[in-house]
């Protein structure tokens, strides 16, 4: 993948970060409406946002997101337990990779498979990491059997990797109609001189 100009990625950063603040959880946000967007948003700063610290960057807005919303919004703080640290690994893992795809992104079309087999692998692990942490280690559920647990991740998995695909796939049909539009006008330009 052509990597993007600071320019690029400083609009792409911040309508990421929009993205989150309008659909992250329960505050301000348009949640009736739109899924949350944070896997997506991870996954999709790993793949365009060159700059490491983009990550922590993003981790911080997600933690003030949901300290705003159990603060001053409202929302209530059940998630908020030792297992909310395991978030950390889960978006990186989501954000390593989108870096990953990021290397190996071939022609829109044809790279299509990478892209899905890269978001369904990405989602498996943020979810463990996630709703598996919560399970195991918010002390919030005692004596969870593995098939408890098991039937626990069935349940949540599919919604998130629903919202995670749907603006993947958002990102990937604009990315490919903007390499569209820039191969005409540079066809344009070179056939106009």
């Amino acid at each position: 993948m052509t990597p993007l100009t600071l320019r690029q990625q400083s609009v792409v950063g911040l309508a990421l970060a929009l993205l989150m603040v309008l659909t992250r959880g329960q505050h301000l946000s348009l949640a009736g409406f739109m899924p949350d967007a944070s896997w997506a948003v991870f996954f999709l700063a790993g793949v365009y946002l060159r700059p490491v610290w983009a990550l922590p960057a993003y981790l911080l807005l997600a933690l003030g997101l949901d300290l705003a919303a159990v603060t001053w919004g409202g929302v209530s703080g059940y998630c908020l337990t030792p297992a909310y640290l395991l978030l950390v690994p889960a978006q990186a893992a989501l954000w390593g990779a989108g870096r990953w795809y990021a290397a190996r992104h071939r022609a829109p079309w044809s790279g299509l498979w990478l892209l899905a087999a890269t978001v369904l692998v990405a989602s498996f692990a943020a979810e463990l990491l996630a709703s598996g942490g919560f399970y195991l280690f918010s002390g919030r559920f005692a004596d969870l059997s593995a098939a408890e647990l098991g039937s626990r991740l069935l349940a949540y998995y599919p919604a998130s990797l629903a919202a995670l695909a749907l603006y993947v796939g958002v990102a990937a049909g604009l990315h490919a109609a903007l390499g569209v539009m820039r191969r005409r006008v540079e066809q344009a330009s070179t056939g106009a001189s």
